[in-house]
């Protein structure tokens, strides 16, 4: 009995082992095939019908430009692209700290830095927080889901650091949970209760920004759902309208009084304004500073928003590193400096890009992206693969009941955490004990044009004729 069952085993094994080896060198066989007939259309068929056409094409025209035209094709409507411009700016890469090594020498890594910031140390309520890093403004309803405002709301209490509240609705919630809240004072009907203003840690009147410019739009009751209409006080089927201005037939004058009357009715905390950074960003400041503002938010040409005509984000404005060192430069010489606190914004995604800025002369830097995908983490995982991962933090995203705050709180929260441990570090191995210590003469660049744009020494020269130079 025990030999017939070897027996049948065997042969069980041999036709398992046999089908395993047909379907292996039938499937080669097939494939060689498939790639013989496919090589030979390649190779034979004129240029013209060929799908060798397509890698020229896409050389000459960009994968995304061919595509996004596909879309303007489709629809006739104008494109609102999410995550801000995809060109290549400008930025910070080419330029690096200069380490201490044997005078002066690196700081103990036991040894704490002091990175608090103060901004509108003039106001009459400065705002301080513990980090230099502030939560940007992503707007609930608009752009972000209830679930995503709480989690950053959160996180940016746990850390010491603000939260500002975008253009959207703000959440009772929300206020109640954040630490420090910047409330953005925008070109909307609401978001203008007197108790809003008098619970701000700061409020900043926006007058652009770097995806968008100064436009406004309407968002329909179809993109607008949930209680976010309920927080913004829109009827049933009234759409959501961000005007281009204040004030009808607006002046400086208009927002000159429109700052007082802030700064009254909130008892004093900072008023600062945002803006897209343009090309003529030196007086855009001279104007800021005739009106009073307490700080200046630049966001730069490499910011993102939900969604933004190609032309606004790709074709409008300076680059982020460009605007910083033109701002800074022109608050110093306006004897600002320490007066007007600069906060920068645009493309800024990692410790380096941040602390960069710092140097170069901001004050505290918005994240905004970084936080996007940062508060999502492994939630994210989610919408993937057919879905982006953007899809579990929009208020309109088909995921965005499955988000959990507790998670978010955390990622974000270790995130920021974690990016300014590395900034500490940095600091330390350039010797530095407090962020107020560092400054552009902590900087080299390896790329020459660089350097002598933002007057830093270029790497390949002698530091020490560098500065002989400048003296």
């Amino acid at each position: 009995m025990s030999n017939i069952f070897y027996y049948l085993t065997f042969i069980m094994m041999a036709i398992i082992f046999a089908s395993f080896l047909f379907i292996l060198l039938g499937w080669r066989w097939i494939m060689k095939r498939i790639v013989k007939q496919m090589g030979k259309i390649l190779l034979t068929d004129s240029y013209q019908e060929n799908l060798m056409e397509l890698m020229p094409g896409f050389r000459h025209m960009g994968i995304q430009n061919m595509l996004e035209n596909s879309l303007r094709a489709e629809t006739g409507d104008v494109l609102h692209r999410p995550l801000g411009s995809s060109k290549k700016w400008p930025h910070l890469d080419p330029i690096t700290f200069i380490p201490a090594q044997t005078s002066p020498f690196p700081i103990d890594g036991e040894e704490d830095v002091d990175v608090a910031v103060t901004i509108g140390p003039k106001a009459k309520k400065p705002m301080k927080i513990k980090i230099p890093l502030m939560i940007s403004g992503m707007a609930y309803g608009i752009a972000l889901s209830e679930e995503v405002r709480l989690s950053l709301a959160e996180a940016a209490h746990n850390v010491g650091t603000a939260i500002n509240s975008g253009e959207g609705g703000v959440l009772p919630e929300e206020l109640n949970q954040a630490g420090k809240y910047i409330l953005q004072f925008s070109k909307t009907d609401w978001s203008r209760e007197e108790e809003l203003f008098k619970r701000a840690d700061m409020i900043e009147i926006k007058l652009g920004q770097g995806a968008l410019a100064g436009t406004g739009g309407k968002i329909s009751p179809k993109n607008l759902t949930g209680r976010a209409r309920e927080v913004m006080g829109l009827k049933e089927n009234e759409d959501a309208v961000i005007y281009d201005n204040f004030f009808e037939n607006q002046t400086l004058t208009d927002l000159k009084e429109l700052v007082e009357t802030l700064r009254e009715m909130s008892g004093g905390v900072p008023i600062g304004a945002k803006m897209g950074a343009g090309g003529k960003i030196e007086e855009d400041i001279d104007h800021l500073i005739d009106i009073g503002v307490d700080y200046i938010a630049v966001d730069g040409g490499q910011a993102a928003t939900l969604g933004a005509p190609p032309i606004l984000s790709d074709d409008v404005g300076i680059p982020t590193l460009h605007a910083i060192v033109r701002a800074a430069n022109h608050l110093e010489k306006r004897n600002m400096k320490g007066q007007i606190s600069l906060i920068a914004s645009g493309g800024l995604l990692v410790p380096g890009h941040f602390l960069k800025v710092l140097a170069l002369g901001a004050d505290a830097v918005y994240v905004g992206s970084a936080m996007l995908f940062t508060v999502a983490h492994s939630q994210s995982l989610n919408s993937l693969p057919f879905e982006p991962p953007t899809q579990v933090v929009w208020n309109q995203g088909k995921f965005k009941d499955q988000f959990k705050i507790e998670e978010g709180v955390k990622s974000a929260e270790k995130f920021l955490t974690a990016s300014i441990e590395e900034m500490k570090m940095a600091l330390r191995a350039m010797g530095k004990r407090s962020l107020k210590e560092l400054s552009k003469k902590d900087l080299v660049s390896y790329d020459e044009l660089t350097a002598k744009m933002i007057g830093i020494p270029f790497s390949f020269e002698p530091w020490e004729d560098k500065q002989k130079d400048d003296i």
